[in-house]
């Protein structure tokens, strides 16, 4: 099955399925010297991992990292390093009821018509447990670019369903289940969440990610931009329908008189290009935003067919996030790492 490897210079393979004994990845291209132990990956696991709140699916995961390969001492050597995180709560029988049926909205229907085969289990390979290996790999990345180049990525959410969510500091983000950066919302999204679990219903949410320290000069005119392969990255997160680089779909209502970003001798005076220009960064703040789609499993009874083509009526039990956006934030963060250390690199092989 190909399409699981992510980066030219700087590799990150992805393995495994929701329901299978372990998920992880290769990670390829790290330069040698960094300093590096199963802590510093745990700790971005940590904000990722399920069960943490009553907002989130209840299936109990410590999604506890194992380095395979590519330490010696505590430093990397340049040899891939492999990420192993055992899965210890599944339970496969709750999806015996849809093993022959299709969800409404989910990979389900594609990839039996694909492969004529699936792992219904969870949803197999297209579960957003797979997310978690790419959160390990995505905490190297952000360890080497901090401690390289001074890059900060971090990220957190601006839209829960219908409720918009003001940025208010960036200190809130990690003192909720929500990664919200507004304290005042809190109470209000809990109890659109409580209600959404009552409906057994789900919803989407918006995500905004900002790399912070970006030198200019990153990626690669015309097909390896720097903002096609963010794109094309962030698109690889699970439900994500949706991504936009500084103003987005806003550019669309805004003249050139007000989206081009004036340049001073002191900088720029605006920042709608989003950090990236003519896919190259310009050295301002990269800002990502992603539009993630309602999560597919729910109790609602919804129209599909089975594999004889017949119709039914499905319905999700099970443990499910009724909004996968709740624990995205961090994904995204480690994906936009992913791929700011991979052009990092390359623009070093390149320019120098």
């Amino acid at each position: 099955m190909s399409g699981n490897t992510l980066g030219k210079l700087f590799c990150v393979s992805n393995f495994g399925e929701s329901h299978g004994p372990a998920i992880g990845a290769v990670v390829d291209g790290c330069p040698p010297g960094l300093a590096l132990s199963a802590d510093d990956i745990q700790a971005e696991l940590d904000r990722r991992r399920p069960g943490t709140s009553r907002h989130v699916t209840q299936r109990q995961e410590a999604d506890q990292v194992e380095i395979l390969s590519g330490l010696y001492e505590g430093v990397t050597t340049g040899t891939p390093i492999g990420l192993l995180i055992r899965n210890t709560d599944a339970r496969s029988k709750d999806y015996s009821n849809i093993a022959d049926t299709f969800r409404p909205g989910h990979a389900d229907y594609a990839y039996w018509k694909k492969y004529e085969h699936r792992d219904p289990r969870g949803g197999g390979r297209s579960s957003a447990r797979l997310t978690a290996p790419t959160v390990a790999a995505g905490a190297i990345a952000k360890k080497w670019l901090a401690q390289t180049y001074g890059v900060k990525v971090r990220g957190y959410m601006s839209q829960l369903g219908p409720v918009s969510i003001p940025f208010q500091d960036w200190s809130h983000v990690d003192n909720n289940p929500f990664f919200a950066p507004n304290a005042d919302v809190i109470p209000e999204l809990e109890a659109f969440m409580d209600q959404l679990r009552r409906d057994g219903d789900s919803i989407g949410a918006r995500i905004e990610v900002v790399a912070e320290g970006v030198p200019a000069g990153w990626g690669e005119p015309l097909y390896d931009r720097l903002d096609a392969d963010i794109a094309h990255a962030m698109m690889g997160l699970n439900a994500v329908k949706g991504v936009s680089i500084g103003a987005g779909f806003g550019c669309i209502t805004q003249r050139g008189s007000e989206h081009g970003d004036e340049i001073t001798p002191d900088g720029f005076e605006t920042n709608h290009a989003g950090g990236v220009l003519g896919g190259i960064s310009s050295g301002q703040p990269l800002l990502v935003s992603l539009a993630i789609k309602p999560t597919s499993s729910i109790r609602v009874e919804r129209r599909s067919v089975n594999r004889a083509n017949e119709p039914v009526q499905v319905q999700t039990l099970g443990r499910h996030d009724p909004c996968v956006g709740i624990r995205a934030t961090p994904i995204a963060e480690a994906l936009l790492a992913i791929i700011l250390m991979d052009h990092a690199l390359r623009h070093r092989a390149q320019c120098g």
